[in-house]
């Protein structure tokens, strides 16, 4: 990746999902992120959630990135459940970050207890 600079924290697995109930399945966690500069001040993220995803009415429907004063810079929506794919991965490009900020903050959103699973910071590489 010539002259992109990377930064990745936490980049892992979750095991032993298997079959949960709604109420069983918890909160959406971030198990990994990485940044990468695609150009001055501008980034993709490529993220790893898990959580008990038990089909359409309970499963992690997007992550965030997050300004370290709270302020969203991105959110990627998740349009399905991933049941038989855990933890997954999924991407958002075109994240703008303002200058002076050194470091974001990743956290996951599921449908039924919506925030509150695990966040991962990671730092921003200028």
């Amino acid at each position: 990746m010539s002259g992109r600079k990377l930064a990745a924290f936490g980049l892992g697995a979750v095991l032993g999902f298997g079959a949960l109930g709604p109420a069983q399945a918890g909160e959406a966690d971030v198990v990994g992120a990485l940044a990468v500069r695609d150009g001055e001040g501008i980034y993709r993220f490529h993220v790893s959630v898990a959580h008990g995803d038990t089909g359409w009415d309970h499963y992690a429907d997007k992550w965030d990135v997050l300004a370290p004063d709270g302020s969203l810079l991105g959110t990627r929506i998740l349009a399905h459940p991933h049941e038989n794919e855990q933890p997954f991965t999924r991407s958002l490009g075109g994240v703008a970050i303002p200058a002076g900020v050194d470091r974001v903050t990743i956290r996951a959103h599921d449908m039924v207890h919506e925030y509150g699973g695990v966040e991962m910071t990671v730092e921003i590489k200028r």
